[in-house]
Parts: C-alpha cells; sequence; structure tokens
C-alpha cells in the first residue's frame, strides 16, 4: 500500500521524557581492579528518549507534533530542550527544580551494550497540575492524543487526561506500564507488549485464549481497541468480535529500544489522517521491522516507510 500523506496529523504527545546518553569505545582488557572490561570512551551520543522519542519519531513521519512533559532544572533537561528543537517538534518541558532529569546512560563497547545506568525521580504536584492545565489548553490543536507512561510519574494525572480529551471528541492511545491498567478506561487504544500484557492478563495457552482474555481486558476498559505488540510473533489487533494479526517484519533485529515508541506514533499519525485501524497497524508493524535494525532509540523517515512499504 502507499504511504498517505501525513502532514495533516496533529498528535498532543505526553508523557515521561528521558535523555539518552550513549559512551562508545573501545574494550581491549579486563580490569584489574574486578573481573569487568574497560571501557575506553571514543565517543558521546544523546538522544531524546520516553515520550520526546514518540514526539521526534511522529515528526520524522511528518506529522505535527507537540510535546508536553516535565523536566529537571537541570543540564539534562535544556539538553533536551535544544534536541527537541531540532527535531521539529513543538515542546513544552515544564521545570521542576525537585528534581532531576531521567537520564538514561548506556556504555556501548564493540557495538554491544555493556552497562545501563539509570538517573531519575519523580516530578512535584504542583508541577503536574500545572502540566494538567497546559493540557486543556491544547487539547483544540490536536487530532489525537498519545499519553507514554513510562512509570516515572508524569502522568499522575492520567485518568483525568483520557476524560478530558475524549469530551472534546479527540482518539486517545496510551502506550502502557505496569499491572494496573484501569486508569486507562475511556482510552481509544493500549498498545501494550506481549510482556507487559502476560503482567495483566496472565499467560495464555494459544491464540483462542489470548483472544478471550485480551477482549475481556478491551471491553472492561471501554476500548475501542486493543494492540499487542509480540515482537517475534508480529502484532495482534483485538476489536469488538474482531481479531486482526500481522505478522513480523523485521529483516534483522539488532536493538529493541525505543520500537514500541515508533509504533505508536506511527499508529497515532494514520489514525489522525482517517486510516482504516487494519490499515494503521500495517503500517505501525512496518516502522517497528525498520526501526528494530538501528541501534538505540530511533527514527523512521517518511522516506524509509514509503520505499518500505512499496
Amino acid at each position: 500500500m502507499r504511504l498517505p500523506d501525513l502532514s495533516a496529523a496533529r498528535l498532543l504527545v505526553v508523557g515521561d521524557v528521558m535523555l539518552d546518553r550513549y559512551w562508545f569505545g573501545d574494550v581491549s582488557r579486563i580490569s584489574p581492579e574486578a573481573p569487568v572490561p574497560v571501557v575506553k570512551v571514543e565517543r558521546s551520543e544523546e538522544r531524546p528518549g520516553g515520550a520526546a522519542n514518540v514526539a521526534r519519531n511522529a515528526a520524522a513521519l511528518g506529522a505535527q507534533a507537540a510535546l508536553l512533559s516535565v523536566v529537571g532544572d537541570d543540564e539534562a533537561g535544556a539538553m533536551l530542550g535544544r534536541l527537541m528543537e531540532g527535531e521539529n517538534v513543538s515542546a513544552s518541558l515544564h521545570r521542576d527544580a525537585a528534581i532531576s532529569t531521567t537520564v538514561k546512560l548506556r556504555v556501548i563497547g564493540r557495538q554491544q551494550q555493556l552497562l545501563r545506568i539509570d538517573f531519575e525521580t519523580a516530578p512535584s504536584h504542583e508541577v503536574l497540575r500545572a502540566k494538567l492545565a497546559e493540557f486543556e489548553t491544547l487539547l483544540p490543536e490536536c487530532d489525537v492524543v498519545i499519553l507514554s507512561d513510562y512509570g516515572k510519574g508524569g502522568l499522575a494525572h492520567i485518568a483525568e487526561m483520557i476524560r478530558l480529551a475524549r469530551a472534546a471528541g479527540k482518539q486517545v492511545l496510551v502506550d502502557p506500564k505496569g499491572d494496573d491498567y484501569s486508569k486507562y478506561a475511556g482510552a481509544s487504544a493500549i498498545t501494550p507488549n506481549r510482556t507487559e500484557l502476560r503482567e495483566v492478563v496472565g499467560r495464555w495457552k494459544d491464540e483462542a485464549d489470548l483472544a478471550a482474555r485480551a477482549e475481556r481486558l478491551r471491553s472492561k476498559l471501554g476500548l475501542d481497541a486493543l494492540l499487542v505488540t509480540r515482537s517475534e510473533e508480529g502484532m495482534s489487533l483485538f476489536r469488538e468480535g474482531k481479531v486482526f494479526h500481522e505478522p513480523a517484519r523485521a529483516l534483522e533485529v539488532y536493538d529493541v529500544s525505543g520500537a514500541g515508541d515508533t509504533v505508536i506514533a506511527t499508529l497515532a499519525a494514520m489514525i489522525a489522517v482517517g486510516s482504516a485501524w487494519e490499515d494503521a497497524v500495517h503500517v505501525a508493524n512496518v516502522a517497528g521491522g525498520i526501526v528494530v535494525g538501528k541501534l538505540g532509540t530511533a527514527v523512521v523517515t517518511r522516506e524509509e516507510l514509503g520505499a518500505a512499504l512499496n
């Protein structure tokens, strides 16, 4: 199929942002102090992560992307702001002096991740209330809302956000976290991966059992759709009385980090321009297959996706 023009899609991405730092180096010896490799760092790279990666993926596809989140009043927060400017994303990052911006530092030697170090603190209540007020003012300017939950505390008011967005007639897609999905009730769709869904509905023994469990969850939460990303098993879309399955598309799996961000950004952009759910899932699946072939949190461009679809 041909990729539709996504430039009319207006997406509002809200959620936990983070700065993904990469230290690349050479490993030539083991440390004399402990049985660990010594990495001689030769270069570093910084990329937007979490909800910020969702927004940059949407922008890379040509969609109009706005980002609303909370960062610390620190160097990493300032860096995230600068990075988003370069990604054609309209970012509103509320500064909270009481926290540190979430940073994930990955040390990579010989193209392999050797270590990851996380720095994070949950944002304060006052900043989150201010963000909720801005969310209300931004709603009229978007077609679809993406709520990107990374469990870092930035979506404490998610139930209220879903209610406000739905009352304004907007589609709401949620990338969920944790084992309590009741807070996502009333959203248009959620996009858990296989492991995340298992935490909520338990293990299934076959496809029929999965379909029954997924349908119970979808119905209980009042969702239009439940999309499960299943790695090498592809993706399964559950809607009332219907199951649509897309086989996996990855040519070579190099790094799965951030693949869910690409999938939900592509899905939302397609839904925003009026595509059918099945078409949106097909295109999102192809986009996910491209991005797992890249290192770290990466994007799929409109040109790459168009070529792969053709």
